[in-house]
């Protein structure tokens, strides 16, 4: 059977602008709403949701639009963020709740920060995990990206961009793909040092022709892949790729809060191994302009992208304390 928590863990879903969210809680107490990432679900949270209970927290773990048991839009542009905020809003609100704290991974940390800034009332607290909050402005982001990869080579977030495209490479093998990109950001299987990097595809190329083979993460099981690869050959992946089609939008929707801060206390936990802090180390720098509110922000060592699977006692462990410091 799947490693999924067996201790009083509650589906249902509410109606929100996506039309239908899923999402599992446990626990009461004041509500902490967990926001995964790309290519996840609330699964990722199933070692946060018993910890958080125990803690005396209401944990709720949501399959964001588009995942899982959740709604899935048929326009691209049902993915922008301003959309993916109203369904935390609107979710907090079918919760019967005043307010949460928000805590994010991957998209998720950009969903969790973006409501956070733009509904301070309701997000009174923000935790990211893997990706740093960076402030609405600069260049448009597609622009960016179309430079990264040079002559050689294209970043995945501009492979992303055209519909039908990622998913004619994804969609026949699901189970496969899901691995390997799970296995290219892990800290115990990313591709050794030299190597290609994951992140870029030759031109004519797959995005997986470089990922790792044969090997599953210590922190992943044939079950819990099982998991994540039944809702995506459920559902396809066009509403999670739908995501990177609207960063752009998401540029221009933003525009009036360009360089604006997190005033609400927060929290950074990143891995040293990962790309996604890394890269953006300028974002990290800047916290103290960018998250006045900072009470801690941490870089786990050895540690990839999936940070809250590679890492679960750790995490929980940062995130428990500083939810207690929210109420002292």
């Amino acid at each position: 059977m799947p490693s999924e928590p067996s201790a009083a863990l509650h589906h249902r879903t509410v109606e929100a602008p996506a039309g239908r969210l899923h999402l599992v809680e446990q626990g009461t107490g004041p509500l902490v709403l967990l926001v995964h990432g790309f290519p996840e679900s609330w699964y990722s949270w199933r070692r946060q949701l018993p910890a958080l209970a125990a803690a005396g927290y209401r944990a709720v773990a949501l399959d964001v639009r588009g995942y899982g048991r959740s709604s899935k839009p048929a326009a691209t542009d049902a993915y922008r963020m301003l959309d993916l905020v109203a369904d935390n809003v609107a979710l907090v609100h079918a919760l019967g709740e005043e307010n949460a704290v928000v805590v994010g991974h991957d998209w998720g940390s950009s969903i969790a920060a973006t409501s956070a800034l733009l509904h301070p009332g309701i997000f009174r607290a923000v935790a990211l995990l893997s990706v740093p909050y960076a402030p609405p402005g600069g260049p448009r982001p597609t622009d960016i990206f179309g430079q990264i990869g040079g002559p050689e080579q294209e970043f995945y977030v501009s492979y992303f961009q055209e519909p039908g495209r990622a998913e004619a490479e994804i969609e026949p093998d699901v189970r496969g793909w899901l691995a390997g990109f799970y296995a290219a950001l892990s800290a115990d299987t990313r591709p050794a040092q030299g190597e290609p990097d994951p992140h870029f595809v030759a031109h004519g190329g797959r995005l997986r022709d470089r990922f790792p083979a044969g090997t599953l993460p210590a922190w992943l099981t044939e079950d819990d892949l099982d998991v994540y690869a039944a809702e995506f050959e459920r559902t396809g992946v066009t509403g999670a790729l739908n995501r990177y089609r609207n960063v752009d939008r998401d540029w221009e929707d933003l525009a009036p809060h360009r360089g604006a801060p997190i005033e609400q206390p927060s929290l950074f936990v990143g891995g040293a191994l990962d790309a996604s802090t890394t890269w953006m180390s300028d974002a990290v720098d800047a916290f103290p302009t960018t998250l006045p509110g900072l009470r801690a922000s941490h870089l786990l060592e050895d540690c990839g992208h999936w940070i809250q699977q590679e890492r679960p006692e750790e995490v929980n462990r940062l995130l428990t304390g500083w939810l207690d410091t929210l109420a002292g």
